[in-house]
């Protein structure tokens, strides 16, 4: 179930956004009426999505703002931001926003413009994990590579082996071991600093 955390001091925009929201069922809604409780809230856990929407009640400090908070989200966490600001100001704020990955939509929200921004903010997201899920797989992939280049150099080194020779022995010792090729490389590369 995704999570979304909805920054707004207005319940009756909480309540709005709660309703546009609906038509994803697999939602779980938190609420923040400040800056502040929002900032607690995302502190606390991990939201997949912040929507921080106009109006917004002001600190003590006043010196924070939703642009301010979106910013600091998109750059510290891997929610995806969409910020809802007054339409005088939409422009201006979403040239800033755009450049650090934070959806812009002006307030009054409408209905189907927000619906459309959900679902791109929604495939980005799933677009990310997947890419992300690759990067890991790759850096597993690179750090076995690295592992059995470095057990190879270890047979050619020391047991003068040619580096076909070498490969073709890790991959024997695996299969006959009924290991992986990584952990074969890691029982070398042990016995050998042993």
């Amino acid at each position: 179930m995704e999570s979304a955390l909805i920054i707004t001091s207005a319940e009756k925009n909480f309540i709005s956004i709660c309703e546009m929201l609906k038509f994803h069922s697999d939602f779980e809604y938190f609420h923040a009426s400040s800056l502040m409780e929002g900032k607690v809230n995302i502190l606390e856990r991990d939201f997949d999505y912040v929507i921080i929407s106009h109006p917004l009640s002001l600190e003590k400090s006043g010196a924070e703002t939703g642009e301010s908070l979106a910013r600091q989200i998109a750059s510290s966490s891997e929610s995806l931001v969409i910020l809802a600001v007054r339409n005088e100001v939409y422009e201006q704020v979403s040239s800033v926003c755009e450049k650090e990955g934070i959806f812009t939509l002006p307030v009054p929200l409408n209905y189907d413009v927000f619906r459309q921004a959900l679902s791109l903010v929604r495939s980005m997201r799933h677009r990310i994990t997947r890419v992300k899920k690759e990067n890991e797989d790759l850096k597993v992939k690179i750090d076995d590579i690295k592992v059995i280049d470095r057990a190879k150099n270890i047979l050619i080194s020391q047991y003068k082996m040619n580096e076909q020779d070498a490969h073709r022995f890790i991959e024997k010792k695996a299969m006959d071991t009924r290991r992986s090729r990584k952990e074969t490389a890691q029982a070398i590369i042990n016995n050998y600093e042993d």
